[in-house]
């Protein structure tokens, strides 16, 4: 089969395109699926570079949550996939053959449906879909029909945004009613947070870049707040809240804004009903962040660092998928054989850019890529 492989650490020359990659057998308890689109996210980035540092800050490492760094060479990457069940493994019923669905990109350690502990993915610690083929837990594999996703917008849906956007709002116990802020609203986790802010109720304000705020208004976004001038951050949300404090923070941004955002839930304490919690799954905006303690013990922040999440939580994010309560904001699809490409134009993208990027095996280009491409790729 064709498949783009990671052949170590580095930039984009270490994506190396083959077409003589042996198809993957499907094993007990899995399913065969053919790949139609694959989204791409900042974390296959981030994971080929080795920018996932927990000790030494300069350290070139992957994750390594359960012990020793998973990831080895070379790996096909891509987490959120979605395609057809072309074959079963033994103990799955054949029935399942011709479904279309989507992946649960987990690697989970074990079979509980309420923690993950040690987060780990397709396209990292297991071939992912940046392929033709890919063998996956038929109990992850996810059938959704909606005829009104295309297959690159199923994929835009896929859980590696959506299920980390999610377990952000539950892990800091988001209820009806409360006001979120949401940093990097632009990104897949930051439009997928919007989105679920409205699923369960709760009233989300996104930071982002004015060229962005009607998109996100649409999307289900309260207000919009520009990032580019923190000296009066503070004021532009109170004025934006009717001056009442932001209850929780979704923080995909870090680095020095960090403080800032905390400021957004603590400016009057007595207006509080609930601690101020900040969940934080990025550090687009810097990974090193200088806050006082005194302001986080004294106001009683909570804090939550999430990464990933639960088999409950993939399997609510899949029931409103097929409701039709989320919607998918698709960038654009590029082919599997110019993944150098996409790569390089999401580093480099243009203030303008919202929505996912989606890989699609050149075979099935005509079929599921072709329409969804940037003006001028062919």
């Amino acid at each position: 089969m064709a498949a783009m492989l990671l052949t170590g650490h580095g930039g984009t020359d270490s994506l190396v395109y083959r077409e003589d990659v042996p198809v993957p057998h499907p094993g007990p308890g899995q399913v065969l699926v053919k790949v139609t689109a694959t989204a791409k996210n900042n974390t296959d980035r981030k994971a080929r570079e080795g920018l996932y540092p927990t000790r030494e800050r300069g350290e070139v490492t992957s994750f390594a949550m359960g012990g020793a760094p998973t990831l080895t060479f070379p790996r096909i990457q891509g987490a959120d996939v979605v395609g057809r069940v072309v074959a079963a493994g033994e103990g799955v019923d054949s029935g399942r053959i011709g479904e279309r669905g989507l992946l649960d990109f987990n690697l989970y350690a074990d079979a509980r449906r309420d923690i993950n502990l040690t987060p780990d993915y397709y396209g990292h610690g297991a071939d992912g879909g940046f392929a033709e083929y890919i063998a996956v837990p038929s109990d992850q594999f996810h059938r959704v029909d909606n005829p009104e996703l295309a297959d690159a917008e199923l994929a835009s849906l896929g859980m590696c945004s959506y299920q980390t956007g999610y377990h952000m709002l539950t892990a800091a116990g988001v209820q009806a009613g409360e006001r979120v802020l949401v940093t990097g609203a632009s990104g897949g986790v930051g439009t997928a947070l919007i989105q679920l802010c409205r699923a369960i109720g709760a009233i989300p304000y996104a930071v982002s870049q004015p060229g962005k705020a009607q998109a996100l208004l649409e999307l289900g976004a309260e207000a919009v707040l520009d990032r580019s001038d923190m000296s009066t951050f503070v004021e532009r949300v109170r004025a934006a809240t009717g001056d009442r404090p932001i209850d929780a923070v979704m923080d995909l941004a870090g680095g020095e804004l960090t403080d800032h955002f905390i400021d957004t839930m603590i400016f009057d304490m007595r207006a509080r009903r609930t601690y101020p919690r900040l969940s934080i799954a990025g550090a687009s905006a810097g990974n090193v962040s200088e806050i006082m303690w005194t302001r986080i013990y004294l106001y009683q922040v909570r804090i939550f660092g999430v990464s990933h999440g639960t088999r409950e939580e993939a399997e609510q994010l899949v029931a409103w998928i097929r409701g039709g309560q989320l919607r998918p904001v698709l960038h654009a699809a590029f082919r599997l054989s110019h993944l150098r490409e996409a790569e390089d134009y999401f580093v480099h993208r243009g203030s303008d850019y919202l929505g996912k990027i989606v890989i699609v095996p050149d075979s099935e280009w005509d079929a599921h890529g072709a329409r969804f491409a940037l003006e001028g790729q062919s």
